[in-house]
């Protein structure tokens, strides 16, 4: 093999080595890169009684910050319930959120719970409460007599 050609073949496989560094790098810099590069993987759960020992320095373990529970808005038109009686379901011990709007002067009355607060044009009911007992309870607009909706409290 002549110089020239050993000199065309390490060019050839220096090319190689920099295409092969440059697609199969880790990160991409340009911003397009960044955006399709973007992964959230949210923890997996883990079984102590499968988990092997750690070797080494344990890391404290830190409390995932609990999430807030979200307000589960529940409409009245014309005292009916809008898209029907709302069913919402939870766990004992969870909090609770409603919202109760509607269009005319009312009282909203959750059943069970008795817990009552007034609810018209401009006067949003809000409740918020620990689930404490199981069952079905039902809210409804109380002078009306209208079931709006359905509240399930799991063990």
């Amino acid at each position: 093999m002549s110089r020239r050609q050993r000199l065309t073949l390490l060019a050839v496989g220096l090319v190689v080595a920099v295409l092969a560094f440059v697609a199969l790098r880790p990160g991409d810099d340009s911003p397009a890169g960044d955006a399709a590069q973007r992964t959230v993987v949210a923890p997996a759960a883990t079984d102590p009684a499968t988990e092997p020992e750690a070797t080494g320095a344990a890391e404290p373990a830190v409390a995932a910050p609990k999430a807030k529970p979200k307000f589960v808005v529940i409409r009245a038109r014309a005292l009916k319930p809008v898209g029907g009686v709302k069913e919402v379901t939870v766990k004992k011990g969870d909090t609770v959120r409603l919202a109760v709007s509607s269009d005319r002067a009312d009282e909203g009355h959750l059943h069970g719970y008795d817990i009552s607060k007034p609810v018209g044009p401009g006067k949003t009911a809000r409740y918020t409460f620990k689930a404490k007992i199981e069952g079905i309870f039902e809210l409804e607009l109380e002078e009306a007599g209208v079931q709006i909706a359905s509240l399930k409290v799991e063990p």
